[in-house]
């Protein structure tokens, strides 16, 4: 981990050369993300420094799966602000979820991890991706790499983030029926990603019902601040004992070999 570094924000690669004027961070150990961050610091684009390595590694791979969703929610509902804040509002309180269940102290979901959160559901390959194929212009067939686009980061990160969040070593207690369950039973925007995208057993259609009926649901718990819904998790693990990370199309697939005890929230 002492030699891991990620560098993120709110970034589209042209209009960064561009010299369109953004903002990232980079993170990881200190005796490397502090001078790397004075040297790729220019007057358009500005980066900042934070140790929380493990959160925006999560981060960035999740806003690559529900950005997904965004084109699909955008294309289904000829660009409505409201279904599209909506799903914004949905779609992070999973995400802060599961970060808080994979991460000990996460970062908060603000500045630069916000607005890379932002920018790529609002545009980016994988939010085209998703419109794309509401729209029928292209077919799953087609596969993951597009031309002229790259590699679709967000297709394998659906199927990582669901078997991740399936392990029975991750349960936590359903805020309704009294009783532990995988975590992505509590995630039911990644449930439809995965059964739209990699089970194929749904159209892109799957997604807009799966908000419609998300919003009709008792919400969870909130956590004892009385903030938004699953914002925390029920249960943290209190220590990650080996957190392996290995880059496959672009994403972070994680490992986790080992979790000491558990605390209740």
């Amino acid at each position: 981990m002492e030699n891991i570094l990620y560098l993120g924000g709110p970034n589209i690669a042209s209009e960064i050369y561009n010299k369109e004027y953004a903002n990232a961070r980079i993170c990881g150990a200190e005796k490397w993300r502090k001078p790397l961050a004075r040297f790729l610091r220019q007057p358009h684009f500005i980066v900042w420094d934070n140790g929380d390595l493990v959160t925006h590694e999560v981060m960035g791979g999740l806003k690559n799966v529900y950005a997904i969703g965004a084109g699909m929610i955008a294309a289904l509902t000829n660009e409505s602000a409201t279904s599209k804040s909506v799903y914004f509002a949905f779609c992070t309180s999973e995400m802060i979820f599961i970060t808080h269940l994979l991460t000990e102290e996460p970062e908060k979901l603000a500045g630069p991890l916000l607005a890379d959160t932002y920018v790529t559901l609002l545009k980016g390959r994988n939010a085209w991706y998703g419109q794309k194929l509401a729209k029928k212009e292209i077919s799953l067939e087609t596969g993951d790499i597009i031309k002229g686009k790259g590699t679709i980061q967000g297709v394998s990160a659906v199927k990582a983030f669901y078997e991740l969040l399936s392990q029975s070593s991750l349960n936590v207690r359903h805020p309704s029926r009294n009783e532990h369950v995988a975590p992505v039973e509590l995630c039911p925007i990644l449930q439809a990603l995965y059964k739209i995208l990699i089970l194929r057993e749904v159209s892109c259609e799957g997604i807009l019902e799966t908000l419609k009926r998300r919003d009709n649901e008792r919400p969870a718990r909130t956590d004892r601040n009385g903030s938004e819904p699953r914002s925390l998790s029920p249960f943290f693990a209190s220590k990650i004992v080996v957190l392996a990370i290995g880059r496959v199309h672009g994403f972070v697939y994680m490992y986790i070999d080992e979790y000491g005890g558990r605390r209740r929230n």
